[in-house]
């Protein structure tokens, strides 16, 4: 006795053609690559999680060693400074960080060159600790766990600002931007 399988007509199309479609917007939803950064020896591994709306930065310079999050949905940025023992919290400026997208498009073609150029903010860390790091997502929560974490204020631009430069950390995100992270954080 022999079996036969057959399928029905009208169900294999579809999956094929939903398979066609749908597999080239799932590769977009994660992204990672790892750049080298100019003037440095360090690179950066940045992996874009689209579904999520999430950017995770690894920025292994031995000077100024940093692991990041951009999340999009929140408009948050979490950066944890190593040499600090310390996590910020910032607010996200959507006219000056790029957009999801565009971090996207720059990883996808290899070829940053063509981005804006670097632009630059500085944030002024505030005294008072975050109490509750859970209400800001799981990723944020994670990264920040063991150590301290401050909310950051972005200071306006052309003001005048009665900082000790040797208080600030930088941070340079791909080729687009550069921030710097100033003031005392307490208890340091």
């Amino acid at each position: 006795m022999s079996w036969v399988t057959l399928s029905r007509p009208g169900k294999i199309a579809p999956s094929i053609i939903v398979t066609f479609f749908l597999t080239p917007s799932l590769a977009l939803l994660n992204i990672s690559d790892s750049h080298p950064l100019a003037g440095s020896v360090a690179t950066q591994i940045i992996h874009v999680n689209a579904l999520q709306g999430l950017v995770s930065i690894r920025d292994n310079n031995v000077l100024s060693e940093w692991d990041g999050i951009m999340d999009y949905t929140n408009t948050l940025l979490a950066a944890k400074l190593f040499s600090k023992m310390a996590c910020v919290l910032a607010k996200m400026d959507q006219a000056v960080f790029p957009s999801l997208a565009d971090v996207s498009k720059a990883l996808d073609q290899q070829d940053l060159k063509h981005y804006p150029p670097t632009h630059g903010l500085t944030y002024t860390v505030l005294p008072s600790r975050v109490k509750n790091l859970a209400q800001y997502g799981v990723a944020i929560r994670d990264m920040c766990r063991d150590v301290p974490t401050y909310f950051a204020q972005q200071q306006k631009e052309g003001t005048a600002l009665a900082i000790d430069p040797d208080s600030c950390f930088s941070l340079q995100i791909l080729l687009f931007m550069g921030l710097s992270i100033c003031g005392e954080i307490p208890g340091l």
